[in-house]
């Protein structure tokens, strides 16, 4: 069958024919109802072929009717009769010139201009999708404007936008090829946001490491000249030994000396008084004893009616009497 397209109503291209139709001389017929009869128009010779009409050919809202025929040596086949709204048929160019703004608040505007002459005639699929998402999200928009809230700035997205016409210039199905992708966010090449780019390079790649030496270079100078940081960072163990040199090496030991205690009041701890040693003995037995006293000169006398006994090494010795 014959099927044509009005390409942003600026030409239009009919084809016909597949690879499994015969070679022959093809004839093309058209005209639109009630305006003129039927007259060859094109002729072809081939598989797969079409015709180009130009604009000056082309009247809209008119019924357009196409007739093809065949040749095959003596014979004319009638291929196909068809009857056609251009109106219908109208496929725009795609849309150029995206543009990608950040309006603040997280949020983007996506704008475009389109070549079909109509602009009011359009409406727009508006699909686009984030590094980290898995399919692609559509919108249909009735004008040039897109806006996208909820922008992550972590991701970069990708745009495109096709167009068609809408209900109320055609019942057309055709939609325009996807324009040439606009891209945002980190990896962004888009120069709505080489500003942006420019500024954050800087920030992370000259500000931030500058400030970080400045910082650790202080700190280091603080460190290296105030001890009191260094007992807060890195406090001493405690050595208890210390406050007693002056105790067993100025004073040797000497804990009165040491403590500050007076003199006086040593002196008074010390003894004033002596005793006389006392040795103590064993008694002797009930009948005779002989206390002896080493120390004393005087020997005390032998009770009456005892005999004295002689004197030994030791200090006493018992004595028995006989009966």
């Amino acid at each position: 069958g014959v099927e044509c397209v009005l390409l942003n109503e600026e030409y239009m291209t009919c084809m016909w024919g597949s690879r499994e139709t015969l070679t022959a001389n093809y004839s093309l017929y058209y005209w639109y109802e009630n305006r003129s009869p039927v007259k060859p128009s094109r002729q072809a010779r081939g598989v797969g072929v079409g015709c180009h009409f130009n604009q000056s050919e082309i009247i809209q809202f008119q019924p357009f009717h196409v007739l093809l025929n065949a040749s095959l040596g003596d014979r004319t086949l009638e291929i196909r009769s068809k009857r056609m709204e251009l109106q219908d048929l109208v496929k725009p160019k795609a849309p150029v010139n995206l543009t990608i703004r950040n309006m603040g608040s997280n949020q983007l505007q996506l704008t475009w201009t389109s070549p079909y002459p109509k602009a009011q005639c359009l409406e727009h699929t508006v699909r686009y999708k984030s590094n980290k998402d898995t399919s692609w999200t559509e919108h249909r928009v009735t004008g040039d404007i897109f806006s996208f809230p909820s922008v992550d700035y972590e991701k970069y997205y990708t745009f495109y936008v096709r167009s068609k016409i809408n209900s109320y210039c055609g019942s057309t199905q055709l939609w325009s090829e996807w324009s040439i992708p606009v891209v945002w966010g980190s990896n962004s090449t888009s120069k709505g946001m080489v500003e942006e780019q420019l500024h954050w390079f800087w920030i992370h790649t000259v500000l931030i490491p500058i400030a970080s030496c400045l910082i650790l270079l202080v700190l280091v100078v603080l460190l290296v000249r105030m001890e009191r940081i260094w007992v807060i960072l890195m406090p001493r163990i405690p050595n208890p030994s210390k406050n007693f040199d002056e105790l067993f090496i100025t004073h040797n030991g000497n804990f009165q000396e040491w403590a500050g205690v007076p003199k006086d009041v040593v002196e008074s701890f010390k003894p004033n008084y002596s005793e006389n040693i006392c040795y103590v003995s064993e008694l002797p037995p009930k009948d005779s004893y002989e206390p002896l006293w080493e120390s004393s000169n005087h020997v005390p006398s032998p009770m009456p009616g005892v005999p004295t006994a002689p004197h030994e090494h030791s200090p006493y010795k018992n004595s028995y009497v006989a009966a």
